[in-house]
């Protein structure tokens, strides 16, 4: 399944995207399974230090016993996808568009996320051949920035990352983004409703 399938088939279900990022594998499984049973489809365990492996194989662990989708975060060198690959994540996502990583996604089939903050970037990514993009960091970009770079680029499907919680996600939805990604906002059960309220309408 390539990128674009991949996070449109979760995405489209639930908009949400939860990021774990700094806690014990005990703490990342129990967010991944609060996550699930909120309708959340995809999970990310960032690895920017390599002691948060023991976090993401729980978390694929747990993935597997429950038939769910975890993947791997701030995956900015083709080692790091390399490591990953070989644990099993469905799906990789980096801060930026680092041109390894892309290159070595697409050769192995693994669905990629990179993150882009300008129109250069987006240009970047679509010339090879990635449409589903991260915005990062979301808050500082604004969902008017969304907008208006959906007006060049009509094809690309954003997934809003950094700041996002329950009283900005509607925003950024609204201005066109097919998904929002989430991290210590999801620890809070109120936050969780207001969510729930907000991708169900």
């Amino acid at each position: 399944m390539d990128a674009a399938e991949f996070f449109g088939s979760h995405l489209d279900r639930n908009p949400v995207l939860g990021i774990f990022r700094n806690l014990d594998p005990e703490a990342t499984v129990r967010m991944c399974e609060r996550a699930w049973e909120t309708g959340i489809e995809l999970i990310e365990v960032p690895v920017q230090t390599a002691d948060a492996y023991p976090s993401l194989r729980a978390a694929l662990d747990a993935a597997r016993a429950n038939g769910k989708s975890v993947g791997a975060g701030t995956v900015t060198t083709a080692e790091q996808l390399a490591a990953v690959s070989e644990l099993g994540v469905a799906f990789t996502v980096a801060p930026g568009l680092h041109p390894e990583v892309a290159t070595e996604s697409l050769r192995l089939g693994l669905p990629h996320l990179p993150g882009v903050a300008t129109s250069t970037e987006i240009a970047a990514a679509l010339a090879r051949g990635f449409t589903w993009l991260k915005a990062f960091p979301a808050a500082q970009l604004g969902a008017d920035w969304i907008k208006a770079q959906l007006a060049p680029f009509p094809g690309v499907s954003f997934v809003a990352t950094g700041g996002i919680d329950a009283s900005n996600a509607a925003a950024f939805l609204a201005a066109g983004c097919r998904g929002v990604a989430l991290g210590s906002a999801l620890n809070d059960p109120d936050a969780l409703e207001r969510l729930r309220k907000v991708t169900d309408g």
